[in-house]
């Protein structure tokens, strides 16, 4: 039943589908005063940022579970502006709801966007955004003294530790960083803390005065990131719940020992212990990618910044790799959409670090990273257990890597079968694109014997004469055309005659 539904739906299960919210949102307790609520929701700076950015209009991007403050938010915002800007309300995202929406705010010319809510923080490209992160209670004593606590308890006791935190715990990061800096100093720990910006502007010329060395001097401490030295095996001292940002964490920082603090359950424990099973999981999915010879690249982004250079990458690693490729943009995923497209064998997402992760369960085909494409693609995969999600790190590793796997090229005989760890057996994988065209980019038309046009090195074809049912049967010049007859006329409610 599961199947037919996703091949084929009604349609009738969108207006009955029941709206999910993030139950650990942003989302300001009830009963606020107006001067309480304003801010939580950072009125006053936000509209000081907009006047003194001089932006004509812009753009309010809200994620589900603010909507019910989005017309509150509005008015205050309008009372505190000039009367020729002008706010637009950005509801449905058309990706996930963590990125700054900039093909929305385009179709309103905005110049910039005001994201509410929880942000992975990726960098755009194309108009600067101001954040508003939300402001949820916690409790400063408490959250230095169980991290402190659950760091002695773990072992020997580190030079420095990294100091992280959800985004919604942004106002009070800089007091539990002092309680931490107070406690740590007695032992000679060193707490290294990287500030989350409140704004991102990449068309400012500030910008490419950033350096590896220091910062530019002139730039708001809480507009630009503060440079850290640390180490990746350094122990991460976590405040936050359980999401999808602790997740990658793990992932990105598999060597490191990480101490989570619950603020809503005052609870501290070790998170580090998952990250063996989060690993091991896409070390499967990553077997199941290598037996695969037809790709879906899935543009599960438009405004993170390299995502067009990591695509063009994307294909031309697959073309070298004698892959197909097609390049298909599908707003948010679901396994309907997906199911369109049964010719592809595995999907690569190139979408935010926070939705590039997904348990493909419910999906016909697996769904990888660039980063595990990139190690499925090897002709003798090796994984350390780092992980990249950074699109500019992709691409730097994966350039040198590329020219690694082009000098063993020549090495490597075609015909070798490989060994699938899937289904235990020796494959032939498929190879296109060996007469020079590109296997990633199009195809060319040819005429075949009896008159039919086909496409040639298309892997959508060859899956096409595979299935058993192709279409109805074409019958041209075998049978006589009907006669013409008068059919009904007037709307479908109510023809004007019965026949």
């Amino acid at each position: 039943m599961a199947e037919a539904s996703a091949f084929s739906a009604s349609g009738e299960d969108v207006t009955h589908r029941p709206v999910e919210v993030d139950e650990a949102g942003l989302a300001p307790p009830r009963g606020l005063s107006p001067s309480e609520f304003d801010e939580f929701y950072d009125i006053d700076r936000i509209a000081h940022e907009v006047s003194s950015g001089g932006y004509k209009r812009t753009a309010l991007q809200f994620p589900d579970e603010l909507l019910p403050d989005s017309v509150p938010i509005y008015r205050a915002l309008k009372r505190r502006l000039e009367t020729d800007r002008e706010l637009y309300v950005l509801a449905d995202t058309s990706y996930g709801s963590c990125c700054a929406d900039e093909v929305a705010a385009q179709h309103v010319d905005a110049e910039a966007i005001v994201h509410y809510g929880h942000a992975c923080m990726s960098k755009t490209y194309r108009m600067p955004v101001l954040y508003v992160f939300g402001k949820k209670p916690a409790d400063v004593q408490d959250a230095a003294e169980q991290l402190v606590w659950s760091l002695k308890s773990s072992g020997d006791l580190p030079k420095r530790v990294v100091f992280r935190h959800y985004v919604a715990y942004t106002h009070t990061a800089e007091s539990i960083l002092g309680a931490l800096r107070r406690m740590l100093s007695t032992i000679d720990i060193e707490v290294l803390y990287e500030a989350i910006p409140h704004c991102l502007d990449p068309t400012s010329s500030k910008l490419s005065l950033l350096t590896s060395n220091g910062l530019d001097p002139q730039l708001r401490p809480e507009h630009v990131p503060i440079p850290s030295q640390s180490n990746e095996s350094d122990p991460i001292l976590y405040v936050g719940p359980e999401n999808l940002g602790l997740t990658n964490l793990l992932l990105t920082h598999s060597s490191a020992p990480i101490h989570r603090y619950d603020p809503a359950s005052r609870t501290c424990q070790l998170e580090s212990t998952r990250t063996n099973k989060l690993l091991m999981r896409r070390y499967a999915v990553v077997q199941r990618a290598r037996d695969a010879d037809v790709f879906g690249i899935l543009v599960g982004t438009l405004g993170v910044a390299s995502y067009l250079p990591l695509i063009k990458h994307l294909r031309q690693t697959l073309a070298r790799a004698h892959k197909k490729s097609y390049t298909i943009a599908v707003g948010k995923l679901n396994p309907a959409k997906l199911a369109n497209f049964a010719e592809v064998e595995c999907f690569v997402l190139v979408a935010c670090p926070e939705n590039s992760l997904i348990d493909a369960k419910d999906f016909y085909r697996p769904i990888v990273t660039p980063f595990e494409l990139q190690i499925a693609l090897q002709f003798e995969p090796t994984w350390n257990g780092k992980y990249v999600l950074d699109f500019e790190r992709l691409l730097f590793e994966n350039a040198a890597l590329s020219s690694s796997e082009d000098h063993m090229e020549g090495k490597r005989d075609v015909d070798e079968p490989a060994f699938s760890l899937i289904t235990g057996k020796y494959r032939h994988a498929k190879r296109y694109g060996i007469e020079g065209t590109d296997a990633g980019v199009g195809n060319g038309l040819v005429r075949s014997e009896a008159g039919a046009l086909v496409m040639k090195n298309s892997a959508a074809a060859e899956f096409f004469q595979s299935r058993t049912y192709k279409g109805l049967d074409v019958r041209a010049g075998m049978d006589a055309p009907s006669v013409l007859e008068q059919g009904r006329s007037g709307i479908a409610r109510g023809y004007t005659d019965d026949h």
